[in-house]
C-alpha cells in the first residue's frame, strides 16, 4: 500500500434549510434517524465552537460507514468460514483558518506525515440511538479540534521558515452544497444455502491433485455513507456489491509459488454466474495452474507485446492514473510527472481517456468504480482526462492546485483516512482500432522488424503497485498471471511464467502503436494515501513496441513430497 510514494492495487443526509440548494436531488428517500442525530450535532458543535472557541473552526464535516456484510468460504467441499457482521465508523474532519490556509496543509520536510494521515476511525453505535450518537460524535469533535488548533500552529510556522511553496493554491475550495436523500441498500442472505452451494462448487477441486490449496467464496455487503458538513451539506446513498471468487495455488518444481483466480462482480445477486458459469472457470483455474507448473520460466525480456483488455486496464490504472490523481501535482515530493503537461500530447493522438464513477456497467460487467457522491459530499462527474492524446484535466478532490480549483468529485477514501482525488471508473478509449487477430499479425511484424524472435502476449495481470514520489524512482511493477510467447516462425504459442512487468511511465506511453477492437473490465481494490478503496478500469488490448520484463522472485522450498490426502493423482 503506498503512503505518499507507492500506489498498489489488488484484485455512504435532508431537511432543516429554507431553501432548495442547486445540489438536491429531485427524488429523496426517508432520512435515516443516523443522519437526523449528525444534522442537529452539527448545528450544535458549530453553533458551541464558534461561540465559545478561539480561533473557532471554519468548517467541520460528519462522515459515518455503515456496512453489513456476509462473507463464506469454502475448500476443497469442506466450510472454511462463514461470518455476517454490521458495522458503524465515524469519521470528524474539524478545520481552523481559512480556506487559503488551514491545519490540513502539508508540512514540507516531514518524511513521516504520510504515516499520520490514519486515524482509527471511530466505533459508532449500530443502534438508531440519538443520544449515544451524539455522545460519540460530542467526543470526537472536541478531540479533533484540540488537535487541529495545534496543527494549525504547526502549519503556520512551516509556512514562516521555509521557502514560498511552487503552487500557491487555496488548501480547501468552495463547493456548492449539497442535498441528496438516497435509498439505502441492505443485503439479505441465505448463508445455509450459500455454504452447501459453495461447498459443493469447491469439492471440484479434489480432481486436481495440482491444486495445494483453493477457496470458493462470497461475499455479499451493502455499504451506506452519511454526510453533513456545516456548508450544509446533507447527504446518505447506499451501494451494493456481490463477488464471487474462484482461487488456487500451486508450488512448480524450481520453488516458485503460482496462483490463479477468476473474481465475479455484481451489484445484485441477479448478476452473478450460475453453478454451471462457476465450475467452468474452476476448471479452468485448476487446468491454467496445471500447465503454469510445467511452463518454462522466462528470463528477462524487452520487445514488443500485447497486453489484452484486463492486461491494458490495470497497465493504465497504474501507470497513468495515479499520476493524475489531483493532489500529487501539488505536493512537492511526488514526482508530478504531469502537472505541466496540461493541454499538451501525453499519449499517442488516438487514445483518449475519462474517469466516469457514474458509469454502472460497461462491456457486460458491473463495475466496482461505481459511485454518486464522493466521500467529501460532491457530487460524482465525468471527467474527460485525455482528449485525443492531450491532457486535460486532473482528478480532483477538494485540495485544489494550480488552475484547478474546484472538486469534480473524485475525493474518495477508507475511513479513517483524509480523502484525496481517487480513480473510479477509468477508461481508456481509442478512436482508431484495428481486430484482434490483425493486433496478433502486427505484434510478429513489429518483432521481425525489431529481429525477436517472439513477442509476449499478456491476457490477465493481478495488479501491481507503482512509486510516484520524487524520493524512488519512477517506475511501475504489474504482476501478470498468464503470459505467452508468439513466436514469428509459426511455431504454437507457450505459455511461461515467472513474469514481473516493469518500466517507467513516459517510456512506456511513447510506445504504444496499437488498440484492438474489444474492450474488458478489470475490477479490484486500490490502496493509496487515502486507504483502500474500489475500482474498475476498461480498456481495448493495446500494442507496444517495447515492455521490459524482470524475473519474478521464487521460493527455495521444495514442492510437498506426498500427494494431497483423498485426491486423485492423474
Amino acid at each position: 500500500m503506498r503512503l505518499r510514494a507507492v500506489v498498489a492495487c489488488i484484485v455512504l443526509l435532508a431537511g432543516g434549510f429554507p431553501f432548495e440548494p442547486p445540489g438536491t436531488s429531485a427524488q429523496q428517500a426517508e432520512k435515516s434517524p443516523l443522519l437526523k442525530a449528525m444534522e442537529e450535532e452539527m448545528r450544535r458543535s458549530m453553533k458551541g465552537l464558534g461561540e465559545k472557541a478561539d480561533p473557532p473552526p471554519y468548517f467541520i464535516s460528519y462522515y459515518v460507514a455503515e456496512e453489513e456484510q456476509t462473507s463464506i468460504a469454502s475448500s476443497f467441499g469442506a466450510l472454511r468460514g462463514s461470518s455476517t457482521n454490521t458495522s458503524r465508523y465515524l469519521d470528524v474532519q474539524v478545520r481552523v483558518g481559512d480556506y487559503k490556509l488551514d491545519n490540513m496543509r502539508q508540512i514540507r520536510g516531514d518524511s513521516f506525515g504520510a504515516f499520520l494521515d490514519f486515524q482509527p476511525p471511530v466505533p459508532i453505535t449500530v443502534e438508531n440511538d440519538p443520544d449515544a450518537i451524539k455522545s460519540v460524535i460530542w467526543r470526537e469533535t472536541d478531540r479533533k479540534y484540540a488537535a487541529a488548533v495545534e496543527r494549525l500552529i504547526q502549519v503556520k510556522t512551516d509556512a514562516a521558515v521555509k521557502v514560498k511553496p511552487e503552487d500557491g493554491s487555496p488548501d480547501f475550495s468552495r463547493e456548492t452544497p449539497q442535498q441528496h436523500l438516497g435509498a439505502l441498500s441492505h443485503v439479505r442472505v441465505d448463508a445455509a444455502a450459500w455454504e452447501k452451494r459453495l461447498k459443493q462448487l469447491s469439492a471440484l477441486f479434489n480432481q486436481y491433485p495440482e491444486v495445494h490449496e483453493c477457496s470458493v467464496s462470497l461475499r455479499a455487503s451493502a455499504t451506506n455513507k452519511y454526510f453533513v458538513n456545516s456548508e450544509e451539506s446533507l447527504i446518505q446513498h447506499g451501494l451494493k456489491h456481490w463477488r464471487v471468487g474462484v482461487y488456487a495455488t500451486t508450488k512448480a518444481d524450481d520453488g516458485m509459488e503460482l496462483y490463479r483466480y477468476e473474481f465475479f462482480d455484481a451489484h445484485s445477486p441477479e448478476g452473478l454466474p450460475d453453478d454451471k458459469a462457476i465450475s467452468q472457470a474452476i476448471d479452468r483455474v485448476a487446468k491454467d495452474l496445471r500447465d503454469l507448473r510445467k511452463a518454462p520460466a522466462i528470463d528477462p525480456y524487452t520487445g514488443p507485446a500485447i497486453l489484452t483488455g484486463r492486461a491494458a486496464g490495470v497497465f493504465f490504472h497504474e501507470i497513468f492514473g495515479h499520476r493524475i490523481e489531483g493532489h500529487r501535482q501539488k505536493d512537492e515530493e511526488e514526482g508530478q510527472t504531469f502537472t505541466k503537461n496540461v493541454n499538451q500530447k501525453v499519449l499517442p493522438d488516438f487514445i483518449s481517456v475519462v474517469d466516469d464513477p457514474m458509469m454502472e456497467r460497461a462491456a457486460g460487467v458491473d463495475l466496482n468504480g461505481h459511485y454518486r457522491y464522493d466521500d467529501e459530499g460532491v457530487k460524482a462527474q465525468p471527467v474527460p482526462v485525455v482528449e485525443k492524446g492531450v491532457l486535460k484535466n486532473f482528478l480532483m478532490s477538494r485540495s485544489p492546485v494550480a488552475g484547478f480549483g474546484k472538486s469534480n468529485g473524485h475525493g474518495r477514501k477508507q475511513v479513517g483516512f483524509n480523502a484525496v482525488g481517487r480513480q473510479g471508473n477509468l477508461i481508456v478509449q481509442a478512436a482508431q482500432t484495428v481486430s484482434e487477430s490483425r493486433l496478433r499479425e502486427m505484434l510478429i511484424e513489429e518483432c521481425r522488424k525489431q529481429g525477436k524472435q517472439f513477442g509476449l502476449v499478456f491476457k490477465d495481470i493481478s495488479g501491481g503497485f507503482t512509486f510516484t514520489g520524487r524520493g524512488n524512482p519512477q517506475v511501475f511493477q504489474v504482476t501478470p498471471i498468464m503470459v505467452y510467447r508468439v513466436y514469428t516462425d509459426g511455431r504454437p504459442d507457450e505459455l511461461v511464467r515467472g513474469v514481473d512487468l516493469i518500466g517507467t511511465p513516459l517510456m512506456s506511453f511513447s510506445k504504444i502503436l496499437a488498440c484492438g477492437d474489444k474492450q474488458e473490465v478489470f475490477n479490484g481494490y486500490c490502496g493509496a494515501e487515502s486507504g483502500i478503496v474500489p475500482v474498475s478500469a476498461l480498456a481495448p488490448s493495446i500494442l507496444t513496441a517495447q515492455i521490459e520484463i524482470q524475473k519474478k522472485e521464487k521460493s527455495a522450498d521444495r514442492p510437498p513430497l506426498l500427494p494431497p490426502p483423498g485426491r486423485r493423482s492423474h
